[in-house]
């Protein structure tokens, strides 16, 4: 299975402004969605642009705490099943790369893994789970 590029996630403060700018820049996004957690949009080329809420990412990551001076964006690879989420993850670490988060099933219905990039921007990876 060949990974394919799927999804770029952005944390929000404060969600109906982040959607709202993003409304401005031509995203068609429903005026609901500003009561979400979670959001996305799907861009030219079938790619996703997410964003979640930051209580969202810290049920995800406990310890998150937004940056200063760093990142607020990870890039997102769809392995296309959880056992190549699991294998990709294994090479990614074993190749020395650090691993962030070992993969997991996610309670929205996928199976997850975080690893970091060499300039410490979060790599995650993930496929949907059976049923």
């Amino acid at each position: 299975m060949t990974m394919r590029f799927s999804a770029v996630g952005l944390i929000a403060g404060d969600m109906k402004e982040t959607l709202a700018f993003y409304r401005l820049l031509g995203f068609d996004i429903p005026a609901e969605a500003d009561a979400e957690e979670h959001v996305e949009v799907t861009v030219a080329g079938g790619v996703r642009l997410m964003w979640d809420s930051m209580a969202t990412v810290r049920t995800i990551d406990p310890g998150w705490t937004p940056p200063s001076g760093g990142h607020r964006a990870a890039l997102a690879f769809d392995c296309g099943t959880p056992a190549e989420v699991d294998r990709a993850y294994a090479e990614l670490t074993a190749a020395g790369y650090p691993g962030h988060h070992a993969p997991w099933d996610a309670f929205w219905g996928q199976r997850y893994a975080t690893v970091t990039d060499p300039d410490g921007n979060p790599v995650d990876m993930f496929a949907a789970l059976p049923g």
